[in-house]
């Protein structure tokens, strides 16, 4: 491909001879030749063969929002010819990063790294990679695909919390949550054998009676759990950098219960998008899912998914608009414990509502001093 310069020598040489010839100047024939030689001296430049290897790396390969993620560029030059002059562009998203590569001598090889942006959350592909080869003076220039594109995940930042250890369960006859862990110590039933179970917990008599093996069934009566309710209405927010905020508070209070083992749903206004019951390394598959949270105008408000919540427990809701707050408060008596954060600024004279704890975040520390302890 022939550069803008190389184009602007090409159309000054056609000028200059244009311009002399008719005057009777032959010597406008010489520079005139000269410029259409340099050009057509840089494309025969970039079209000789280049035997690289390419290889391309990103790590790491999860990463939260704005925190550094890098690809590592190993190149090498399996060729007998020495090669100068090499540009490598990666894409990230609507982002071009583009890096020099030093000279590669026979069976030289290199190895470059270069950031990739990361303040955008979500799925981002990175590639494929293109090698752009130049002659000397700018004039041709030859790009060539390598690879194929990498995944980089960004995903939310969060900051510790506690837990919302006062909204638990509670049920006079020892019923609260059929996900209870295998620590768990009241008694709420019988039910057949699978594979896995501990034998310790095995009923031998009901076994002897029905002659099928028979384990009993422990819930926890104080197991906390937690419903978290992400507002993704496009209007309930002033610009992307307060939803994106949004998203970190959601994931900070989902995290701050899976991490504990503790179970958590969070609902969006498209519906349930996880639903954790207290295993190990939810709190990653609660990021992942939260990674990829889009505004819509077609979400529902909050009130609609929380009529599917249950009831008992916490409650978080976040929005960017106090509207959301009223549905907090209809719903209010079904849970133990209900919190309401504004993110962006805090407005004067914002409602309240009766039995709503209201948090005003701007960022994710004033989220982290406000918590609840």
């Amino acid at each position: 491909m022939i550069t803008r310069a190389g184009w602007g020598l090409a159309v000054a040489s056609v000028l200059v001879y244009a311009a002399g010839a008719p005057l009777g100047y032959s010597q406008a024939a010489v520079p005139a030749v000269a410029g259409l030689a340099a050009v057509g001296a840089g494309a025969l430049w970039t079209l000789r063969g280049a035997r690289l290897e390419v290889r391309r790396e990103v790590t790491p390969v999860k990463v939260a929002r704005g925190e550094p993620a890098v690809a590592v560029l190993h190149v090498r030059n399996a060729g007998r010819w020495r090669h100068s002059g090499l540009v490598a562009r990666d894409t990230c998203r609507e982002t071009t990063v583009t890096v020099e590569v030093p000279s590669l001598g026979r069976r030289a090889a290199r190895t470059v790294s270069y950031r990739l942006p990361t303040r955008r959350r979500g799925r981002t592909p990175v590639g494929p990679l293109l090698l752009d080869r130049a002659d000397p003076f700018g004039l041709a220039r030859r790009s060539i695909a390598y690879g194929r594109a990498d995944l980089l995940l960004v995903r939310p930042r969060t900051v510790p919390l506690g837990p919302l250890r006062s909204g638990r369960r509670r049920h006079l006859d020892g019923l609260a949550s059929r996900s209870a862990p295998s620590g768990a110590s009241s008694f709420n039933g019988l039910r057949e054998y699978v594979v896995g179970d501990e034998l310790r917990h095995v009923h031998w008599r009901s076994t002897a009676r029905t002659g099928v093996l028979m384990v009993k069934e422990l819930t926890d009566v104080n197991l906390p759990d937690t419903v978290v309710v992400l507002d993704t209405r496009s209007s309930s927010y002033e610009g992307d950098d307060e939803f994106e905020l949004a998203v970190d508070v959601a994931a900070s209070a989902a995290c701050a219960v899976t991490r504990d083992r503790f179970p958590v749903r969070v609902l969006t206004g498209e519906g349930e998008l996880v639903h954790a019951k207290g295993g190990p390394g939810e709190d990653e598959q609660v990021l992942d899912r939260l990674a990829l949270v889009e505004r819509s105008d077609r979400a529902e408000p909050p009130l609609h998914a929380l009529r599917h919540a249950g009831a008992g427990g916490a409650l978080v809701l976040i929005s960017g608009g106090y509207g959301a707050l009223a549905d907090a408060a209809a719903v209010r008596r079904r849970f133990g414990q209900a919190l309401f954060v504004h993110v962006g600024p805090p407005e004067a004279g914002a409602p309240r509502a009766a039995g709503v704890t209201v948090i005003e975040a701007s960022n994710l520390d004033e989220l982290a001093a406000a918590w609840p302890r």
